[in-house]
């Protein structure tokens, strides 16, 4: 039961990681951005190329890969969803869905399209009443808690943080004081590329590394979105955390309901708190 719990909260880490980007691109620019789960299976493969650069320093590796992600995501933002602004929700589906399909047509001409292993980073255990868990599996869980932190204290205290929570309660206001509000947009969306580039090099120990890993992990990333809210930073954390624990229990008693139980619940949500997108 214990190894149930810590492999669920440690599914729920990664997704805070991945979704809360993807929470507030979505909250504030009202763009259903598929690349994010593309820039989270590129961060998984440059990770993999560049640990042998960082003489096998996965700490240093996944540094390199989360900010090789950067100009990536600046491209993407300024060529592609800055253009989408304003625009009806169906044409920025279609864009970024066509950014996914070439971006995994050139991973599969990179890298190939045969999955990649990748070892556990740390390869040390803990003993936890009298149960052996990973210690890599609980740093993922304290760094998501780290990051959790560490952007609500810059929502509440820096400028771009105060400018972006404003932009998400009501952004024709903050334009119409003269700030540039599509600036700021922009560095939210390459923060959040980076976090979606750092659960992947985080995952990719925990799984293969493939083409088409972030397919499944954008939808349930949605999944978080919705249920925590869009552009709320607790509500994410608190759904990304509780849907992990669904997937991971739900996946212990009965396996190949363990994804679809998060769309259920997801379901269940939106029937008492729906959305205006």
């Amino acid at each position: 039961m214990i190894n149930t719990i810590a492999y669920g909260l440690t599914i729920g880490g990664i997704l805070y990681i991945i979704s809360i980007g993807l929470s507030l691109t979505f909250g504030t620019m009202r763009i259903v951005n598929f690349a994010h789960g593309l820039i989270y299976a590129i961060g998984a493969y440059f990770v993999v190329t560049l640990l042998p650069v960082a003489r096998d320093n996965f700490i240093l590796g996944a540094v390199l890969a989360v900010l090789a992600v950067v100009p990536i995501s600046y491209i993407i933002e300024r060529f592609v969803v800055r253009k989408l602004y304003g625009v009806s929700i169906d044409y920025a589906i279609i864009a970024t869905y066509a950014v996914v399909l070439i971006g995994v047509d050139v991973i599969k001409w990179i890298w190939g399209a045969s999955p990649i292993p990748l070892s556990d980073p740390v390869g040390v255990d803990v003993a936890f009443l009298g149960i052996t868990l990973p210690l890599y599996r609980l740093i993922i869980i304290a760094l998501a808690v780290v990051i959790f932190i560490a952007l609500s204290i810059f929502f509440k205290k820096t400028m771009v943080g105060k400018i972006v929570v404003a932009s998400l309660e009501d952004k024709d206001a903050v334009r119409s004081l003269g700030i540039n509000v599509d600036k700021y947009f922009a560095y939210i969306f390459i923060i959040g590329s980076c976090l979606a580039a750092l659960g992947g090099v985080l995952y990719a120990p925990i799984t293969s590394v493939h083409p088409y890993m972030g397919s499944m992990v954008l939808l349930i990333s949605f999944a978080v979105v919705l249920v925590g809210g869009l552009g709320n930073i607790k509500g994410t954390f608190v759904a990304a955390f509780a849907l992990g624990m669904v997937m991971s229990v739900t996946g212990r008693l009965w396996g190949p309901a363990a994804e679809t139980m998060v769309f259920v619940v997801m379901g269940i949500v939106l029937i008492f708190k729906p959305i205006e997108v």
